[in-house]
């Protein structure tokens, strides 16, 4: 058993993890100023875990118990929440440093959200390696976490594995609102006879990832001593949005077509295919769950 924090914790990443690291025993601490969270996605683990509702900002101020290990997954982790308020990319990062200088005082392992935004401009399959380049606010927020965990690495010995997550979906999702991913807002339009809002022509792609598979690719890195890394956890398949449309409306039984609408977003990502070498390398990870198979439990999950 081991003692972990996880921030963001009843968000729909981290209420996710949170669920898994319950599950297999560990003693679980949960910081969550309870924006893009709820409660409710913390609801079956309530009573093993303990809850502080406060940003990441208070950090310092807070007494933890020696955490063996941090998930930091309470980013802001939409590129339109950035481009709503710009000061989002301040905050994220100097939150981050109060994360990795918690690590240092207590020696522990840190595995942080980053992003598949990131290779916006690089052409796929995606590689860690390829040179990435800020081109919003987002994903200016998130290569300086990259860089200051390399910084805390060289300078203090703080061991982290930044995780670039490709498109993820799935249970836990519904608090994030209009920052949900693209299939799990289709999904609850064309649940309801929507029809779903298409930007351009529906060929942009993604590679959609169930949450199922973010957990196990975390609690593996979680695991191993990387010293400082960066993995991308995805599917290696990429979907377009016209096949995704075609996918519910075979699940749901449906017929909707999808309103196509010019493009409003600038630096907006076209594609992304995340390339798995590194994660089967380092970490053993192989996804497990198909497109179909994620929008098959969507659907059960979400029966009346």
């Amino acid at each position: 058993m081991s003692k972990i924090l996880v921030t963001g914790g009843a968000g729909f990443i981290g209420s996710n993890i949170v669920e898994a690291l319950v599950d297999r025993g560990d003693e679980v601490t949960v910081i969550d100023k309870l924006s893009t969270g709820s409660e409710e996605n913390l609801e079956e683990v309530k009573d093993r875990i303990d809850l502080i509702q406060s940003p990441c900002a208070d950090i310092p101020e807070l007494e933890f118990d020696n955490p063996e290990k941090i998930f930091h997954i309470g980013i802001p982790s939409s590129s339109p929440m950035y481009r709503e308020d710009p000061l989002l990319v301040g905050s994220a990062i100097n939150e981050f440093i109060k994360v990795m200088e918690l690590a240092k005082e207590n020696d522990s392992k840190v595995v942080y959200a980053s992003s598949s935004s990131m290779y916006g401009r690089c052409d796929p399959p995606h590689r860690e390696d390829m040179e990435v380049e800020a081109f919003d606010y987002y994903t200016e927020a998130r290569l300086a976490m990259e860089r200051l965990a390399k910084v805390y690495h060289e300078l203090h010995g703080v061991n982290s594995v930044g995780m670039r997550f490709f498109s993820v979906y799935g249970p836990h999702e519904r608090a994030k609102g209009k920052y949900a991913n693209i299939l799990s807002q289709f999904f609850w339009k064309m649940k309801e006879d929507q029809e779903p809002t298409i930007f351009g022509d529906g060929e942009q792609t993604r590679d959609f990832t169930h949450v199922s598979d973010v957990v196990k690719a975390c609690l593996k890195a979680a695991e191993e001593n990387l010293g400082y890394e960066i993995i991308n956890v995805g599917t290696g398949t990429e979907t377009t949005f016209n096949e995704v449309v075609d996918l519910l409306n075979e699940k749901l039984g449906k017929s909707i077509e999808p309103k196509y609408v010019e493009n409003p977003i600038e630096n907006y990502v076209h594609r992304t295919l995340a390339d798995l070498t590194k994660a089967k390398s380092l970490l053993n990870y192989e996804p497990s769950v198909e497109l179909e198979e994620g929008v098959e439990r969507m659907i059960e999950r979400n029966r009346n």
